[in-house]
């Protein structure tokens, strides 16, 4: 396998799922040179960084030829994946999520894992594009021959995640990458997306938990599997342990979801490398519970049915959006909005009586 030399970056992601048609025969992307589905299927499952760099890049690209193809690539490599531990990590700005990956990440690689970083970056309203340049914080893990780091932009979705991360997550795992880490953008979104796709969902928080607990969304704490007090050295020991004791009372007070996992609070110094082994004990931990009682592929099992609908709505909203007859219908629709003849339930009305013929 080639060498890392650097974060995975792209120019262009699709706000839109790949579209369900599956071709019945290989077709070449557009462009000169540029593999065929089946050469890049080859590739990634030859471990082949490059071709797992085009194959997200295909997978995120929003030509709908391309989407049809993303389709057939990542049916191929369907039967391949499935064997990572899928991590989704979140906390706000400023808790150190960066760090706590690098050197997460590190550490599982010494221990032998390969190891896959899906960093989401926010995208701006007014423009669409992204900075796609704070992961590159993440040096250490960015030069490791059995990293894997892309940073995409958002796209805007809820979540923070892109509408295209499964069928990521998915190619990662066809190539070999055992542990796959999706980073949110934890800017204030719903996170439900996130631990809709991922195994286990991590919470990163702050020392003091005072004020913080009050900020703290009630749906993050419901859907947390372990809450980590990061930056839990130094001056802030003392406040990271009073944390800790804070956030333990809150879960306690929350509906548990599973019958066989009770979410622990830890705390760990990412920039210290403190902790964090017995954070992954903690996910191992897990992973073994809901093995044996058969709870973690009835969860993953139901995750595609979610993401099914969660799709499906999707194309549906691009299909409606692009309709003949509703864009042509919507300059005058927007007029008799804005001017106080049509109400917007009419409007919603209108708009689907033509979609729908």
């Amino acid at each position: 396998m080639a060498v890392n030399t650097g974060v995975e970056s792209v120019s262009a992601v699709s706000e839109e799922p790949a579209a369900a048609v599956i071709p019945t025969a290989p077709v070449p992307v557009r462009g000169r040179g540029r593999p065929s589905v089946t050469q890049l299927a080859e590739g990634v499952l030859a471990g082949d960084r490059s071709m797992l760099g085009q194959a997200i890049t295909l997978i995120e690209s929003r030509n709908p030829q391309h989407q049809r193809l993303a389709a057939e690539l990542s049916l191929r490599l369907l039967p391949h994946s499935g064997n990572a531990f899928r991590i989704g990590i979140t906390g706000v700005p400023g808790v150190g999520k960066s760090t706590f990956i690098e050197a997460f990440g590190c550490n599982l690689i010494r221990a032998g894992r390969r190891v896959a970083v899906l960093a989401v970056d926010p995208t701006s309203p007014l423009t669409g594009g992204s900075i796609l340049g704070d992961k590159t914080r993440m040096a250490n893990l960015s030069i490791e021959e059995n990293a894997f780091i892309r940073p995409s932009p958002s796209g805007g979705t809820l979540g923070g995640v892109t509408r295209t991360t499964r069928q990521t997550i998915v190619v990662c795992e066809a190539a070999g990458f055992d542990v796959i880490l999706v980073e949110t953008v934890g800017a204030g979104q719903s996170e439900v997306a996130v631990a809709d796709m991922t195994d286990f969902f991590l919470v990163l928080m702050l020392p003091g938990a005072g004020d913080e607990l009050q900020g703290i969304k009630k749906g993050v704490l419901e859907i947390a599997d372990m809450i980590v007090v990061n930056k839990a050295d130094a001056d802030n020991e003392i406040r990271a342990k009073q944390a800790v004791i804070h956030y333990r009372n809150a879960l306690h007070i929350m509906q548990q979801r599973s019958p066989n996992w009770i979410p622990p609070v830890e705390m760990c110094s990412a920039l210290k490398n403190l902790g964090l082994d017995e954070v992954w004990q903690r996910l191992e931990e897990y992973r073994t519970k809901l093995d044996a009682s058969g709870e973690f592929q009835e969860k993953r099992r139901q995750q595609r049915w979610k993401a099914m609908w969660s799709m499906l709505q999707d194309r549906m909203m691009t299909d409606l959006r692009t309709h003949p007859a509703v864009v042509a219908a919507l300059p005058s629709v927007r007029d008799d909005l804005h001017d106080g003849r049509l109400t917007v339930t009419l409007a919603v009305d209108k708009l689907l009586a033509l979609a729908l013929g």
